[in-house]
């Protein structure tokens, strides 16, 4: 329970320091909307890496979100920006629930190939449709009111990372408390024994497809949130290279806990800031590097690594 209780803490801690460091440097503002928008992203695969399952086109989620914000902010221009947010994932959700019908009948590798060329069908759509989407040029999105308020775009910045940073925080407490349910226990069951679920008249199925539909909307959230800020959404937001990017910080913060997609981002941006400035040329190599590194020394992730530490002094 204290530890819980110092848990709390430093997430709230951290995400005031977040926001107090926005204030003070405007360039960390954006910096900080979009790693907590991959953050949020990663959160939505850590999910079904709870199920034992890797999508490897779960980007198209954040796609169908961005794109659901440029056509109803242009059909709608009046509309609050909350409300567009809500609108794109809300349409990443649907589209999750249609999908995940089909998908989350197979498993293992041949989950995260079929999401994977479902990914590369919508992202091919939007990229190719240029009468509708405006190709691979995107769609602008003016920048909407906000609770109401008309803001310059330094304010609006300030405020969407408030926003953010309190949609993070409450999302990975749910997530979190979906993990220690009974539901999110029965979805590390599809993991571990899913033949056992069957034999206590749980759907496997069922499951998976509740949890995929979660991940969905986690994902659709970020990419509704990145176009919000970003004021353009292109087909580039779901393409295949962006998953990976989902995948790889899923698997660097370890699905042991929601905080290691927040971890993992963390590390992440840090990793690819440093390459970006001082290995310009190579920084995927040294994104790769890392998580060879991390997949050694603690397979389960950082999260794992942290908890097989803590068993360690225990005893």
């Amino acid at each position: 329970m204290v530890r819980s209780k110092l848990l709390v803490i430093g997430v709230l801690v951290a995400a005031i320091a977040c926001f107090v460091v926005g204030l003070l440097v405007p360039w960390v503002r954006t910096t900080a909307i979009i790693g907590l928008c991959y953050a949020l992203a990663a959160l939505g695969v850590t999910v079904l890496l709870r199920a034992g399952q890797i999508s490897f086109g779960h980007a198209l989620y954040a796609l169908v979100g961005g794109y659901a914000v440029g056509f109803v902010g242009r059909a709608f221009p009046a509309l609050d920006g909350l409300l567009l947010i809500a609108a794109g994932t809300a349409a990443a959700i649907v589209v999750g629930g249609i999908i995940g019908l089909f998908v989350v009948r197979y498993r293992a590798i041949f989950f995260g190939m079929l999401n994977l060329a479902i990914s590369m069908v919508l992202f091919s759509f939007a990229s190719k449709l240029f009468e509708v989407t405006n190709g691979s040029d995107g769609l602008r999105i003016a920048r909407p009111t906000l609770a109401g308020m008309t803001l310059e775009r330094a304010d609006f910045e300030t405020w969407m990372l408030a926003a953010t940073l309190v949609a993070a925080v409450l999302l990975g407490w749910f997530v979190q408390r979906y993990f220690e349910s009974a539901a999110g226990e029965a979805l590390a069951g599809v993991k571990t024994n899913e033949t056992r679920l069957e034999y206590l008249g749980l759907s496997s199925y069922r499951i998976l497809w509740n949890g995929y539909v979660l991940s969905a909307g986690l994902v659709g959230l970020s990419g509704s949130i990145f176009a919000v800020v970003q004021g353009l959404v292109t087909p580039e937001l779901g393409y295949w290279l962006r998953s990976g990017e989902y995948v790889f910080i899923a698997i660097l913060g370890g699905s042991g806990h929601a905080l290691g997609a927040f971890l993992g981002t963390l590390v992440f941006e840090c990793v690819k800031l440093i390459a970006g400035a001082y290995f310009a040329g190579v920084w995927q190599l040294m994104l790769g590097v890392v998580l060879i590194v991390v997949i050694l020394i603690a397979p389960n992730g950082i999260v794992g690594a942290f908890r097989r530490r803590k068993a360690a002094v225990a005893r």
